[in-house]
């Protein structure tokens, strides 16, 4: 992992309200004004030039068509045209259910995801040695983030560097 950025906090005010809306509500299109704002985020020169594509977290089959979306993907679409790089979303796959990551501890969200992505055919010959930004809604303990990026490491990027909208605050942040 590279670098690591978020828009907001998502747990106060309007960045808890865009990513609860995002997510659990249908408001797919939040996900423009968001990208929005993610594509103004300050990165290192070096991951500004070198990235070469955005993969969403993906979902679960059952939850995708019972929220009939990918929210991950919405933001990564949205923020494709801002940065001029691709959405790949033939490269991770989301191999099992797992429960919502909510209401777990971090180690039980760890073990939640554990072994819940793969990747896809296609993954080898487009990641090869390239520098990708893994899209999320929110990361709070980065549990999920970490799993799809080993899985893309192994399935041969060279780097990977996270971009959510909104970020929850880990014991000892001051909101």
């Amino acid at each position: 992992m590279r670098c690591v950025r978020s828009v907001c906090w998502a747990t106060v005010d309007s960045g808890q309200r865009i990513v609860h809306a995002l997510k659990y509500e249908g408001w797919w299109r939040v996900a423009d004004g968001a990208a929005a704002r993610m594509a103004r985020l300050d990165w290192p020169v070096d991951v500004e030039e070198e990235r070469a594509a955005l993969i969403p977290v993906p979902l679960a089959a059952s939850r995708q068509r019972q929220r009939g979306y990918n929210q991950s993907e919405c933001l990564a679409r949205a923020l494709a045209p801002w940065w001029n790089v691709p959405v790949r979303t033939d490269v991770l796959l989301r191999s099992r259910s797992t429960e919502t990551q909510t209401r777990l501890t971090p180690e039980e969200r760890v073990r939640n995801v554990h072994g819940a992505f793969t990747a896809m055919p296609a993954a080898r010959a487009v990641l090869r040695g390239t520098h990708v930004v893994l899209v999320d809604d929110v990361v709070t303990t980065a549990a999920t983030l970490n799993a799809c990026a080993a899985v893309l490491h192994d399935a041969g990027a060279r780097i990977v560097s996270y971009l959510t909208f909104g970020r929850a605050p880990a014991i000892g942040d001051r909101v």
